[in-house]
């Protein structure tokens, strides 16, 4: 039987994706679990896997289109089964949706749309015609639709065309800078600059950076953060480290902080209020304990999951940690590897940063950042001698917690931290 696949829903905030690439192609075989499709979030490129197994039937949306969540975008019908995909697409496909689905190039097969359901063709003045999102897409990025050449049917503007208008108007060198006329030296002027003053140059926000803007300015005014800092002794963490690494090959290694996941993780166990969110007027505290680590991309942040951290082990942990920064990094992360997280580990120690506090990434209630393990000086038995200390700092959702059950937090952290083989036990 002939089944539709829709734009998934990757995320509480996402409302529509950019469809990248078809990875398997119209009349070809597909299996369950197989990868169909990669879409453009907000967040990342994720591969969608098929939940169906048989045939492509059909692509519903080309590539490049911007589509809404729970859009029709593909059939996947048995082998050698006659699909009426008017039938099985067009109930229920919304005006907003069938306006997507038109978009395809018309040379393309598509999916038939129910009578009345497409919207009228965008008209401009001055005879000038154009799509629904090619419209949206120049006013987001302050583009006069009228100066943009249409190569649509009779002219008509499609997103590609505005997609090339902008690649060109990136590309367009920047203009000259003309020469200043020379200022005769004064006796004190002691530096003449011999370059020009580089101008102002905009640059566009790429669509995980406005979101990360957009998430950030919510998550600051409307969530009220609070935030607690400690201090950790690492000096048998960081043996402990040495001497486990030194029985594992090179591209098994654990870092650091792969035991501070496991150890947050145990730690939570303990205060279920932190591995919570907050909801309307509850509280709901999550029985799985998923730790989100936050990764640097290109263009952004991202935050990865490894989940029921508590129930694995350290060297699963760091195995699984590994292989999903490598995806997001590529590019090609799974959405498993980026829904879910119920509290998450924000980690810049790589930077040498002593400490820094970190932004909740809603709806989590709290995040903890961590620095630098840091060689300083300390007082031991009256001497001053030199120790390995890291700053965590812990932001909390004011609504969910407060002050003394976060320090409490920390100072249950310190003993899977400070006593590590718990970690290993």
């Amino acid at each position: 039987m002939a089944q539709i696949v829709n734009m998934p829903k990757l995320g509480f905030d996402m409302a529509e994706g950019t469809l990248i690439r078809w990875v398997v192609q119209e009349g070809e075989s597909i299996t369950k679990g197989a990868i169909l499709a990669e879409i453009e979030t907000d967040k990342a490129t994720v591969e969608v896997e098929s939940a169906y197994e048989g045939v492509v039937a059909r692509h519903l949306v080309d590539k490049g289109a911007i589509v809404p969540v729970n859009t029709p975008i593909a059939v996947i019908a048995e082998q050698g089964e006659e699909v009426d995909v008017n039938a099985l697409v067009g109930a229920g496909v919304t005006t907003r949706q069938a306006a997507i689905i038109n978009e395809q190039p018309s040379e393309k097969p598509g999916a038939p749309v129910p009578e009345g359901a497409l919207p009228t063709e965008g008209n401009l003045p001055a005879g000038v015609r154009s799509s629904p999102i090619a419209r949206r897409m120049a006013d987001e990025h302050g583009v006069d639709i009228g100066q943009v050449r249409g190569t649509g049917p009779g002219g008509r503007i499609t997103r590609k065309d505005v997609e090339v208008y902008l690649s060109a108007a990136r590309a367009a060198p920047l203009p000259a800078v003309t020469a200043q006329p020379a200022i005769p030296a004064a006796p004190l002027l002691a530096y003449q600059p011999t370059t020009p003053v580089a101008e102002d140059r905009p640059v566009s926000l790429n669509r995980l950076r406005a979101a990360i803007g957009r998430r950030m300015t919510e998550a600051k005014q409307q969530v009220p953060h609070f935030y607690v800092t400690h201090e950790y002794n690492m000096a048998s963490l960081t043996d402990l480290r040495i001497q486990v690494n030194a029985l594992l090959p090179e591209e098994e290694k654990i870092s650091i902080n792969d035991y501070l996941l496991k150890a947050v993780a145990l730690t939570l166990r303990e205060f279920p209020n932190l591995n919570a969110s907050f909801q309307g007027n509850q509280i709901l505290q999550h029985g799985s304990i998923n730790v989100g680590v936050a990764v640097a991309v290109e263009g952004g942040l991202l935050t990865v999951v490894c989940r029921e951290t508590d129930r694995k082990p350290v060297r699963q942990i760091a195995m699984e940690v590994r292989h999903m920064v490598a995806r997001a990094r590529e590019g090609k992360v799974r959405p498993e590897d980026i829904e879910g997280s119920t509290f998450s580990v924000s980690n810049l120690g790589m930077f040498d940063v002593e400490h820094f506090v970190a932004i909740l990434n809603p709806p989590e209630a709290a995040i903890l950042a961590v620095g630098s393990v840091r060689e300083v000086p300390v007082v031991k038995d009256g001497q001053i001698v030199p120790g390995l200390r890291l700053h965590a700092t812990i932001s909390v959702d004011h609504r969910v917690s407060d002050s003394a059950e976060a320090a409490r937090f920390l100072q249950a952290l310190a003993k899977y931290i400070e006593q590590p083989l718990s970690l290993l036990v």
